[in-house]
């Protein structure tokens, strides 16, 4: 006679070989069908997924006040870009490094929405007591900046470093020992016509809040093996725009 020991190897064994039989399979189909990566991905397609809030302690995200000049020296502050969606930078116009690539990214996106009333810039420059509005003013025809609201914008330089660092989060500091003297991220910021901070969640369902502005579309992947996201932004923008136009 088994003992009762083997019995219990022999069924561990037959439930081992059915679960082999109708399981593995339709297991191995499902990877190779990628539908498993699939269905534990977070679906980030904009026409399929709103665009994230960015919270801080439990609220939305907004942008603080603001009150700077522009380029014609005209008084620009944060409620003048209600009802637009708009893209937000930190830039100077002495820069020696990504900023080049950062505004002929902006402008890209201004010739992808210049029929849009609803859409502006707003780039804040680190550098205000150099980037006066005169200087502000040659460095937009330059680039080609014709956007009626697209301000370059200068003024109190704690009042700026304070937006950039406390208000948007997005690093920028005065630093001799590197090119140019100033350090900053080269990030670009998603406002909603509310005045909220918007992106779209990472495939792990995370807002990436912030999008890569110094890699241009032609560039594809940098040197440090990161994508371009403006083509992520153009998309993003064209989505809060009708949003905005639906009147959501």
């Amino acid at each position: 006679m088994l003992k009762k020991g083997k019995y219990n190897y022999i069924w561990i064994g037959a439930v081992i070989l059915v679960f082999g039989i109708i399981f593995v399979p339709r297991i191995v189909a499902r990877l190779q069908n990628d539908d498993v990566v699939d269905i534990n991905r977070m679906n980030t397609d904009p026409e399929d997924a709103p665009l994230s809030y960015i919270y801080l302690n439990g609220e939305k995200r907004k942008v603080p006040e603001f009150a700077l000049l522009n380029q014609d020296s005209l008084l620009i502050t944060d409620q003048d870009y209600l009802g637009k969606v708009y893209v937000a930078e930190f830039f100077f116009t002495t820069c020696p490094s990504i900023c080049p690539i950062m505004n002929r990214n902006l402008v890209e996106l201004q010739q992808e929405f210049k029929d849009y009333e609803n859409f502006g810039v707003a780039s804040f420059t680190i550098n205000p007591e150099y980037d006066t509005p005169s200087v502000l003013k040659e460095y937009a025809e330059a680039y080609g900046i014709t956007d009626m609201d697209w301000h370059l914008l200068t003024g109190d330089s704690d009042a700026i470093y304070a937006l950039a660092n406390s208000g948007f989060n997005i690093f920028a500091a005065e630093m001799p020992d590197v090119p140019g003297g100033f350090e900053h991220s080269g990030l670009f910021a998603l406002i909603d016509q509310q005045g909220y901070i918007r992106s779209r969640k990472d495939s792990f369902g995370n807002p990436i809040i912030y999008y890569r502005g110094a890699i241009s579309l032609d560039q594809e992947v940098n040197a440090q093996g990161e994508t371009e996201q403006i083509s992520l932004l153009k998309e993003d923008i064209e989505k809060l725009l009708k949003e905005n136009t639906s009147g959501k």
